[in-house]
Parts: structure tokens; C-alpha cells; sequence
């Protein structure tokens, strides 16, 4: 049946495609659409949540209504006589919401006496109808499924346009180092730019098919995908394999393409970034008039600093798989990760959260979805990061549009990246705690992992291994975590040859480190570039505004 299903899918996907290359976004109605959503935020909640959860009987919020008391006439209500976060607040602070472990189907939700996991799946918006799937970055667990939406694609195709008029790089040429599917950076990529008459002109992956499991689905659907879009007139290109190792490649091509092209904008993770600008700075390529675009990782002062100086512009954003842009890059930022809220398609709250085996807490991120087209319909769903929000006045042009609420200092408490690739904490504490004791001898406390950043900018995952545990080599313990990591999922094993090439594990013999208040936190960050980071990785409990 599933089958039968995803066949569907495929063709209405198919046939729906031809329709959204021929309609392209202008920046006109770009800016038509963000000042109509920033406009009717509170109408299109009430709609979607009318339909999407009251009115779908599948819906995994209605238990949690039920237990409130919460009406759809309740909530309609609420929204109109005190406004829409107040009605957020309302619901969340009766129990309407979902952690993050709940939302990954890794903790069960308690509700009147009965306990029952949630599936990625059950949070999909059943109205999706030109959809194919892909997977989310996490690079540990059951991947979670998450639709290719041609609507929800020409929603953000106005994001991207403004963003894009902010930043000055509309038109730029483009080009991108980004993976294949499942993950649908790639086919997303070549997706968004058509959808506003700019698709790139190169697709380079840093993994090749020897780094992965075969899988003859990804593959097909890599080839139909690229396929189809030149059979409707439009340029994809082909993946062209990059190593890591090989970032000079894509440099040269940076710096060519800006010297017949007067510009060139490159989309990588955040790490992959600097590693073009390094390899840029090294072999004396100049790739002034270029930009960088990076994410998947915050961009540290060590990373922009480095990539200023091959002479390129960087620029970062805040996004998950599940609703695309959270935040969009300040045009005049304070530090060097500051984002405008991308309020015109969702709502934030920050909710006190103990962060899992301390007693400190934070005030996490929960973010509910206000457009039909969303991928995943959220109500007060949790995802692992806290930080700064605050409303200021920048003279940005985003705060011109609308976006007056600043995201600084975004953190996670749960959840550790390298290379642009998450590593959701539930699932490496079962390597940690059960995996390396098993293979290597004694207990939990004599194993943790580390992000830090080491003098290049690199964000670098280092097991601290206790000198007491006789291992037979650092080589044999990062190839244990490594295919711990790759037995779960397609994108787990993405994740796996990625920090394979990069030598993002490492191995440091000394104790764990213990907080202050005598906790061992099996995942610990310890950033390098300020003391301010630093005091912020021992103490990550700091109040958020």
C-alpha cells in the first residue's frame, strides 16, 4: 500500500513540476506575498489550525487539546481577543506541546494516564499534494521523512527573493557543494533557483558512491529528478563528486566564474565554507566578488573571519528540514550570527526546558507552523536550540519588510554538528553508554564527546577517552563509533562518510569533563574563538531575552 502511495506521490509530483518551472516568482510578488502573510499571521493560523489539526482526525495534538479543554472555537477565540502568541502561551503552559525527543518518536508522550510514541509521519500536512521525500540531516536514528512540497517551495521562493534583494546577490551566478538524496539540499537547490529564474550552474557533492550503501531508489530519483526538469526547459545540472580534500576544485571555479561573471554565490554547509576559503587562501586564489553562503552549523567569528579573508562575502541562515527558514541573515548584524525571525510563516516561543541529566535549564526554541502549504504541521513543538530573541532596530531592509525580531547566540542543548551534520544527543549516549564500555571495557563516566573548534575554524567532535580504558587504537574507536553511526539510516550513513572524510572524531585521552556542579554531561561544547563562548558552553542555562 505504501507503494501504491509513494507511486502517487510521484506523479502528482511530476505532473505538478511543470506547472512550477513555467510560473516563476518575481521579486514584485515577492514582496506582495510577505507583506500579505506578515498581515494575515493570526488568519492563517486559525485556518490550518481549523483544518490541519481540529478538523483531521489523525492529528497527534488532539489528546493534548482534549486534556486542555481546548475547543477549535477556544482558540479562536483566544487569538483574536489577545493575539496569537498570548494564545501559544496559553496552550503551552496547559501541556500543549512536544519535546524534541517526542517529535523524533524517541520519547513517548504521557497524556490522561496512557503513553504512546509519535512517527515523523503523523506530524506530515495531509494536504500536501505535489510532494516527493527526502530525509532530515540528523545523522543518528531513524532518519525522519520530510516532504518536497511544490507549494511550500514557491512559499519560501519569496523568502528567498527578499533575502536575496537584502544581501545584493540578486541574479548572482550560482553554484553549490551540497549532497544527493535522501538529502535534498541537492534537488532542493536546483528546485528553489528555478523556481526564480537562477538555477545553479554547478551541483558539486562531496560524497561518492564508494562512501555510501548502494541504494538504487536515491539514485533513480536523483537522475528522474534532473531529467524531468531539462525535459521542461530547465538547466539542472548533473552531481559532479568533490572530496573535502579537493575544496581547490570548487575555489577555481569560484574565482573563474566571477572573473567572466563579475560574481558568484556558493551554497555549502558552514564548514565546507571555510574550507574553500582556505583552500582559496593557500593556492593565492583571489575570490573577491564572491559569497559564500553557509549553514547547518553557526558561523563562528574564527570561520567568518577566515572566509573575509580570500576576499569573499559570507553569509549564514537558520533552518531545519522540517519548515525551511527560521531565520535570514541581518544585512547589519551585531555578531556574527544574528538572524531576522522569519515571522511571516511561523511563531516562536521560549519555554523553560531542563536540559536531559542536569539541573540547568534554558529557554527553548518551540515553533508552530502558520501556512497551509507547511511540510509538517507544528503546534508547540520543541527543537533542541535556545537563544537571544529580541526586537531592535538594525536599518536592515529585512526590518523594513517587517522582520523586527532579532535571533542571536542560537544554541543547542541536545545536540552536536560537524560539518553541517547533527547529531541528535538520545542516540549517541546509547554509543557512549552501552556501545564503547561493551567493546572497550568500564562505564558510561569514562567516555564523552566533545565539540570544539580548533585553530582553523573546523568544528572538530573529540571523544575524551579515560586513560584507564586499554584501547587497541584511536583508529579502532572512531571506526566503532563511526559504524555505530551508519547501521540506522541512509542519511546516518551520509553523515558517517562525511565526518570519515573530514576527520571530524577525534580521540583525546584524558578524563570527561565534569561541570561545576559536579554533572558529566556525556555531550559537552567547549567553543575556542571568545571567552564569551567558552562561559557560555560551561553555563548554558544564561536567561534568553
Amino acid at each position: 500500500m505504501q507503494r501504491i502511495n509513494d507511486t502517487l506521490k510521484y506523479a502528482r509530483f511530476s505532473i505538478g513540476l511543470r506547472k512550477f518551472l513555467r510560473e516563476k516568482v518575481t521579486l514584485d510578488q515577492a514582496r506582495e506575498d510577505i507583506k500579505r502573510r506578515l498581515q494575515e499571521r493570526e488568519a492563517n493560523f486559525l485556518r490550518i489550525a481549523e483544518k490541519g489539526i481540529f478538523g483531521y482526525p489523525k492529528s497527534p495534538y488532539l489528546p493534548l487539546l482534549k486534556r486542555a479543554g481546548c475547543e477549535f472555537v477556544d482558540l479562536r477565540d483566544s487569538v483574536r481577543r489577545r493575539g496569537l502568541e498570548f494564545a501559544l502561551r496559553e496552550l503551552r503552559e496547559a501541556g500543549v506541546g512536544v519535546n524534541f525527543e517526542q517529535f523524533k518518536g524517541r520519547e513517548p508522550i504521557e497524556c490522561d494516564g496512557k503513553s504512546y510514541y509519535l512517527t515523523s509521519r503523523e506530524f506530515d500536512n495531509p494536504f500536501l499534494k505535489q510532494s516527493y521525500y527526502g530525509t532530515t540531516g540528523g545523522s543518528t536514528g531513524k532518519a525522519a521523512r520530510v516532504a518536497f512540497d511544490l507549494d511550500a517551495m514557491t512559499a519560501q521562493a519569496s523568502q528567498n527573493l527578499i533575502t536575496a534583494e537584502v544581501h545584493g546577490t540578486l541574479g548572482m551566478p550560482r553554484g553549490m557543494w551540497r549532497g544527493v538524496l535522501p538529502n535534498m539540499l541537492g534537488v532542493g537547490g536546483l528546485l528553489s533557483g528555478a523556481k526564480v529564474g537562477n538555477v545553479p550552474l554547478r551541483w558539486f557533492t562531496p560524497l561518492m558512491k564508494e562512501d555510501r550503501r548502494p541504494s538504487l531508489k536515491y539514485g533513480l530519483a536523483n537522475e528522474w529528478i534532473v531529467r524531468l526538469g531539462r525535459f521542461y526547459g530547465e538547466p539542472f545540472p548533473f552531481p559532479e563528486p568533490v572530496r573535502l580534500d579537493e575544496a581547490v576544485v570548487i575555489a577555481r571555479w569560484v574565482a573563474q566564474t566571477v572573473k567572466e561573471r563579475g560574481s558568484c554565490h556558493m551554497s555549502a554547509f558552514a564548514s565546507m565554507s571555510l574550507r574553500i576559503a582556505l583552500a582559496a587562501i593557500e593556492n593565492d586564489i583571489d575570490l573577491t566578488g564572491a559569497v559564500l553562503a553557509g549553514g547547518g552549523e553557526p558561523p563562528t567569528e574564527t570561520k567568518v573571519n577566515t572566509i573575509r579573508k580570500s576576499g569573499a562575502r559570507q553569509r549564514s541562515g537558520y533552518s531545519f528540514s522540517e519548515v525551511g527558514a527560521v531565520g535570514r541573515a541581518c544585512a547589519n548584524p551585531i555578531d556574527c550570527n544574528d538572524q531576522h525571525f522569519m515571522r511571516d510563516h511561523l511563531a516562536l516561543l521560549q519555554f523553560p526546558r531542563k536540559v536531559p541529566g542536569t539541573d540547568i535549564e534554558v529557554q527553548a526554541f518551540n515553533f508552530t507552523t502558520l501556512l497551509a502549504t507547511a511540510k509538517k504541521i507544528l503546534l508547540n513543538v520543541e527543537i533542541d536550540d535556545y537563544g537571544i530573541v529580541e526586537e531592535r532596530s538594525c536599518g536592515c531592509l529585512l526590518e523594513e519588510y517587517g522582520f523586527t525580531e532579532h535571533l542571536r547566540e542560537i544554541r543547542s542543548f541536545r545536540k552536536l554538528t560537524g560539518e553541517g551534520m547533527s547529531l541528535i544527543g538520545s542516540e549517541m549516549e546509547t554509543i557512549l553508554f552501552k556501545t564503547l564500555p561493551e567493546r572497550f571495557g568500564g562505564s558510561a563516566l569514562d567516555y564523552q564527546l566533545v565539540e570544539e573548534e580548533d585553530e582553523h575554524g573546523f568544528t572538530r567532535l573529540s571523544i575524551h577517552v579515560s586513560p584507564k580504558i586499554e584501547i587497541e587504537s584511536e583508529d579502532v574507536l572512531i571506526e566503532t563509533i563511526l559504524t555505530g553511526l551508519g547501521r540506522e539510516s541512509s542519511i546516518a550513513d551520509g553523515a558517517r562518510a562525511m565526518w570519515k572524510q573530514a576527520k571530524t572524531l577525534q580521540v583525546k585521552r584524558s578524563d570527561p569533563i565534569w561541570t561545576e556542579r559536579g554533572k558529566l554531561m556525556p555531550l559537552h561544547l567547549v567553543k575556542l574563538q571568545s571567552k564569551k563562548d567558552s562561559a557560555a558552553a560551561e553555563s548554558p542555562g544564561r536567561e534568553s531575552s
